[in-house]
Protein backbone atom coordinates (compact mmCIF):
# COMPACT_ATOMS: atom_id res chain seq x y z
CA UNK A 1 0.00 0.00 0.00
CA UNK A 2 2.73 2.51 -1.32
CA UNK A 3 -0.28 5.04 -1.22
CA UNK A 4 -1.23 4.80 2.56
CA UNK A 5 -4.45 4.14 1.50
CA UNK A 6 -7.28 3.00 3.70
CA UNK A 7 -8.94 -0.25 2.99
CA UNK A 8 -12.22 -0.49 4.23
CA UNK A 9 -13.45 -4.27 4.00
CA UNK A 10 -17.90 -4.60 4.05
CA UNK A 11 -17.62 -8.37 4.36
CA UNK A 12 -19.15 -9.84 7.59
CA UNK A 13 -17.27 -10.26 10.62
CA UNK A 14 -16.71 -13.66 10.67
CA UNK A 15 -15.54 -13.93 7.10
CA UNK A 16 -13.14 -10.87 8.61
CA UNK A 17 -12.13 -12.80 11.26
CA UNK A 18 -11.09 -15.48 8.84
CA UNK A 19 -8.55 -13.53 6.64
CA UNK A 20 -8.28 -9.67 5.68
CA UNK A 21 -5.74 -7.75 3.70
CA UNK A 22 -3.22 -6.33 5.92
CA UNK A 23 -4.34 -2.58 7.25
CA UNK A 24 -8.42 -3.32 6.33
CA UNK A 25 -10.73 -2.17 8.77
CA UNK A 26 -14.26 -3.83 9.15
CA UNK A 27 -17.08 -1.92 7.92
CA UNK A 28 -20.97 -2.69 7.96
CA UNK A 29 -21.94 -1.57 4.36
CA UNK A 30 -25.30 -0.72 6.11
CA UNK A 31 -23.53 1.93 8.41
CA UNK A 32 -20.57 2.85 6.28
CA UNK A 33 -20.60 6.69 7.10
CA UNK A 34 -20.80 6.62 10.58
CA UNK A 35 -17.99 3.93 10.70
CA UNK A 36 -15.97 6.36 8.60
CA UNK A 37 -16.41 9.04 11.03
CA UNK A 38 -15.63 6.89 13.87
CA UNK A 39 -12.22 5.98 11.93
CA UNK A 40 -12.02 9.57 11.23
CA UNK A 41 -10.21 8.46 8.25
CA UNK A 42 -8.02 11.57 6.07
CA UNK A 43 -10.28 12.11 3.39
CA UNK A 44 -7.22 13.46 1.51
CA UNK A 45 -6.09 9.88 1.00
CA UNK A 46 -7.06 6.89 -1.12
CA UNK A 47 -9.78 4.73 0.31
CA UNK A 48 -10.16 1.22 -1.45
CA UNK A 49 -13.65 -0.90 -0.58
CA UNK A 50 -13.21 -4.45 -0.61
CA UNK A 51 -15.92 -7.43 -0.36
CA UNK A 52 -16.01 -11.12 -1.53
CA UNK A 53 -16.50 -10.46 -5.35
CA UNK A 54 -16.23 -6.59 -5.41
CA UNK A 55 -20.34 -6.38 -5.99
CA UNK A 56 -20.89 -4.96 -2.70
CA UNK A 57 -18.01 -2.80 -2.73
CA UNK A 58 -19.85 -1.33 -6.53
CA UNK A 59 -22.66 -0.56 -5.02
CA UNK A 60 -21.29 1.74 -2.29
CA UNK A 61 -18.62 3.28 -4.16
CA UNK A 62 -20.73 6.20 -4.92
CA UNK A 63 -21.94 6.69 -1.23
CA UNK A 64 -18.88 6.84 0.04
CA UNK A 65 -17.66 9.22 -2.81
CA UNK A 66 -19.97 12.11 -1.18
CA UNK A 67 -18.42 11.75 1.75
CA UNK A 68 -15.63 13.99 0.08
CA UNK A 69 -12.99 11.66 -0.51
CA UNK A 70 -10.28 12.55 -3.54
CA UNK A 71 -10.06 8.94 -4.37
CA UNK A 72 -12.51 6.17 -3.65
CA UNK A 73 -11.92 2.18 -5.55
CA UNK A 74 -12.57 -0.60 -5.65
CA UNK A 75 -11.12 -4.01 -5.33
CA UNK A 76 -11.85 -5.34 -8.58
CA UNK A 77 -12.76 -9.51 -8.12
CA UNK A 78 -12.60 -8.83 -4.24
CA UNK A 79 -10.84 -10.93 -1.70
CA UNK A 80 -11.75 -13.95 -3.78
CA UNK A 81 -9.37 -12.67 -6.49
CA UNK A 82 -6.97 -11.40 -4.14
CA UNK A 83 -6.66 -15.03 -2.93
CA UNK A 84 -6.89 -16.68 -6.42
CA UNK A 85 -3.54 -14.16 -6.74
CA UNK A 86 -1.75 -15.89 -4.30
CA UNK A 87 -1.90 -12.23 -2.15
CA UNK A 88 -1.46 -12.22 1.69
CA UNK A 89 -4.59 -12.52 4.00
CA UNK A 90 -3.85 -11.97 7.85
CA UNK A 91 -6.44 -12.59 10.52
Amino acid sequence: NRRKAHVLDLRSEEAFKIGHLPGAKLADVAKIEAVIEALKLDRKRPLVLVCDTGAHSRKALAQVQKLGFVEVGVLEGGVQAWKTSALPLVK
